[in-house]
């Protein structure tokens, strides 16, 4: 009787969404396999079509999409890839969402408000995600909103190499640009040795995205000042948390942030704030449109690539959540 011939060994597959094929490439350049070749195809309606161009049965699957404006067509996008991948008889199904979308809705700040975040993790759970992996979560509870293995990867060891390469630490102060920041902040503080200080804000609630600066606590004058945050949307905060700390007699003030999300008058703000540079990572892409000389954007590839090697593997990821051994 002849036997069924069976393959014995698990392959890799990464697939790409459109948002962002960019850093897909670089990723898989790293890993070293080619982007699974997929058709997708928006119609004139706005529905989306995906279909992948070759078997990927029995696969360990890996869908990368960024989530960049419109965030809403870029999440279906990936919500569709994952349910053709499923319906394909992938074996494993991995969502790789660097910068995960709705991820300040992570609670309820009112009466009547929704838990997007949640919302989120159910959705991608429902269309056959096994695991997710991201970078940088807003909040850190929204691992516990996804029934599955959750990959909360940290970018604090790529910019904390450049500050290092570039910045002296004898006149460093790390800066918190709000209370809500603060644990961040201390994350810096430990990697560099230096001292934190925090500016107090109060927002207002009946207006979206403006900010009320207060005051500074800890010493800031004369330093070079880090502000950190995990994201850079409008910037009013940041600007306005720089302007502050040169009202205070910094000397330089800098900034080290994961997403730059960058809407509406972002750029703007930055080329005419107080900031010497700002230091991002590619989490997101940013529109050729947008100029901002004194911005240095630093390549997160070689984090979700070892990442995915080590999930592929079944080795430790560990080391990637806490920064060391990158």
């Amino acid at each position: 009787m002849t036997g069924i011939k069976r393959q014995s060994e698990k392959h890799l597959i990464l697939a790409s969404g459109r948002a962002y094929p960019e850093l897909a490439e670089e990723i898989a350049a790293l890993v070293g396999v080619d982007l699974v070749p997929t058709r997708a195809v928006t119609y004139a309606n706005s529905e989306i079509y995906c279909r992948f161009e070759e078997s990927v049965r029995g696969a360990d699957a890996f869908v990368i999409q960024s989530h960049p404006a419109p965030v809403n067509e870029w999440l279906m996008e990936q919500l569709i890839m994952v349910d053709a991948l499923k319906r394909a008889s992938a074996k494993r199904i991995t969502v790789v969402a660097p910068s995960y979308p709705y991820g300040r809705q992570d609670k309820k700040h009112a009466g009547r408000e929704p838990i997007s975040a949640r919302l989120v993790a159910d959705l991608y759970k429902t269309a056959g995600a096994d695991r997710l992996m991201s970078i940088d979560l807003h909040a850190s509870q929204i691992q516990g909103f996804f029934d599955g293995p959750v990959d909360h990867l940290i970018a604090l060891p790529v910019l904390v190499e450049y500050v290092l390469d570039k910045f002296p630490l004898d006149n460093l102060t790390v800066v918190s640009p709000d209370a809500g920041r603060v644990r961040l902040a201390d994350a810096w503080t430990d990697r560099l040795g230096a001292p934190l200080a925090i500016i107090h804000k109060r927002r207002d609630p009946n207006k979206a995205n403006e900010v009320a600066v207060g005051e500074v606590v800890g010493d800031v004058e004369g330093r070079v000042c880090l502000l950190v945050d995990d994201m850079i949307d409008t910037a009013g905060t940041i600007c306005a948390a720089a302007q502050t700390l040169r009202d205070h007699g910094a000397a330089t003030v800098i900034a080290a942030a994961t997403h730059p999300i960058l809407s509406g008058p972002a750029a703007r703000r930055l080329n005419e704030s107080a900031f010497e540079e700002i230091i991002v990572t590619n989490t997101l892409p940013i529109s050729d449109e947008i100029s901002i000389p004194k911005m240095t954007v630093l390549s997160v590839a070689p984090l979700i690539a070892k990442a995915i090697t080590e999930v592929f593997e079944d080795g430790s990821v560990t080391s990637l959540f806490d920064g060391t051994n990158l």
